[in-house]
């Protein structure tokens, strides 16, 4: 049976999960479902369509679901936030909901770790394990894949991608995309390498050095970085490279990046 304090207002049509607890204060809207165990804090708001998985934890003071800060959103929009397991979401996260003309859905994935003032706007699609340190903020339709580390004080402009496993060093600023596993940094940023020591927690010897023969290749000379990407698909079975190379062929806003001279 879920935990209510008394002090909390959970509004009539709310489905709490078995062991749900509600903190002092807090306000849980109609349509909110938070599945088993999942903790909501003092003060903190879960509004709108809004449904948040098992074993999630969010802070005092965070709100979630509100309408997407977009001048087209009408009340009668169907738009949603979906909230996987088991994240930390900490205080005065801001979390809205999608668009009528984006996908509809904000989307966060499992296992991820959200700090203090974070902000995600509408649309966005974070993966699994991502982490945002404090300040990061992400603009509408941001996607941010899985195993990403997004640097404090951070923006990153709508419509961006950043790819699988990237290191996005603090107080950068973010306007193109960033292919999977690489370290970007600077304002604006640019991709100054491999995100090395991600790289080497999760992958075996043969994937690193692949990578690393794939990025020298990408990033060095004259040559269109898309012409690179396309010569190493044909040359290159290792997955991880291909994922990295089909990610340059399809980029919309380019990517950023400085190139290697030795």
């Amino acid at each position: 049976m879920a935990q209510i304090h008394p002090n909390a207002v959970v509004e009539e049509g709310a489905i709490l999960g078995e062991h749900a607890k509600i903190g002092a204060f807090a306000f849980i809207g109609s349509q909110v479902v938070l599945k088993d165990h999942v903790e909501i804090m003092q003060g903190a708001g879960i509004y709108g369509d809004t449904v948040i998985d098992e074993g999630t934890k969010i802070y005092p003071y965070a709100i979630i679901g509100m309408p997407p800060q977009d001048i087209g959103y009408k009340p009668e929009d169907d738009v949603k936030v979906r909230i996987g397991k088991n994240n930390v979401i900490r205080e005065f996260v801001t979390i809205n909901a999608g668009t009528h003309h984006g996908n509809g859905t904000t989307r966060i994935g499992n296992d991820c770790f959200i700090m203090i003032y974070s902000h995600i706007a509408h649309d966005c699609q974070i993966g699994d394990h991502v982490i945002m340190a404090n300040n990061a903020t992400l603009a509408g339709h941001v996607e941010v894949g899985a195993y990403t580390v997004i640097g404090g004080m951070t923006p990153i402009h709508q419509f961006v991608k950043i790819g699988e496993g990237c290191m996005i060093a603090g107080a950068s600023a973010i306007s193109q995309d960033i292919p999977p596993f690489c370290l970007a940094e600077g304002n604006r940023a640019v991709v100054k390498g491999l995100n090395a020591v991600g790289i080497k927690r999760r992958f075996e010897t043969a994937d690193i050095r692949a990578l690393q023969h794939a990025y020298r290749h990408l990033f060095r000379g004259t040559g269109a970085i898309k012409e690179a990407a396309e010569t190493l698909m044909q040359n290159e079975k290792n997955e991880k490279v291909q994922q990295m190379c089909r990610f340059i062929l399809e980029t919309k806003r380019g990517i950023p990046f400085e190139r290697i001279t030795k």
